[in-house]
């Protein structure tokens, strides 16, 4: 009886390898050949599996995003309003090796990303699950319907994508400390956004 193959796990083998490598080595010195050596495929072997590297690093960043959300929901899901929102950027930060070899592979895709609507199209679901969290825990800090909350929300994300874009091109200034002092920069400005009890008590209160 032929021996039964799940592409899917192969498929999650493949990526879980390319992770590694990349964290080891760096996306610089990735290529389909030591990368098959690495997962213990001939040369060209992946290819059942991946038609390209581009097809491999793609799925190398879902995985990372899938990863990254896991972290969220674990440090962020039993806090609200502020404690999330600061628990949910640590998580996606490059404040340690992992975070920053996360970065390194959103960057690279975000490159290939410029040139592809498919890949676009799933860095963009991505952020839309970090919108609708930032959503909940907005509402829970400002009150519902903010007038500012949409800004905020988008501020944090351009902030954090940012963020690791320059923990990958311009490391020496985006140390973790500097990007944990510009962390509290934003956190501290949603702090001193109104509450929606007090913009009714400020329209309340005009002739």
């Amino acid at each position: 009886m032929p021996k039964i193959v799940d592409h899917n796990q192969r498929r999650r083998e493949i990526v879980e390898v390319t992770w590694r490598f990349i964290a080891r080595e760096g996306i610089e010195k990735l290529n389909l050949r030591d990368l098959a050596a690495a997962a213990g495929y001939a040369n060209g072997g992946l290819k059942i599996y991946f038609p390209t590297k581009d097809a491999i690093l793609a799925a190398t960043f879902i995985y990372v995003a899938e990863a990254t959300n896991t972290r969220i929901t674990r440090s962020a899901g039993a806090l609200e309003g502020l404690a999330a929102i600061e628990a949910f950027a640590h998580e996606v930060l490059p404040l340690d090796e992992l975070r920053r070899d996360e970065a390194r592979v959103a960057v690279h895709y975000w490159h290939l990303a410029l040139g592809d609507p498919a890949l676009a199209e799933a860095n963009s679901q991505t952020m839309q699950g970090w919108r609708e969290r930032l959503d909940v825990w907005l509402g829970q800090l400002l009150g519902p319907g903010h007038r500012d909350a949409a800004a905020a929300r988008d501020s944090m994300i351009n902030f954090l994508m940012g963020a690791q874009a320059g923990s990958v091109l311009d490391e020496r200034a985006n140390t973790v400390q500097s990007l944990l002092e510009q962390l509290e920069h934003h956190l501290a400005s949603l702090q001193r956004l109104p509450k929606n009890a007090d913009l009714s008590s400020t329209t309340e209160e005009k002739p």
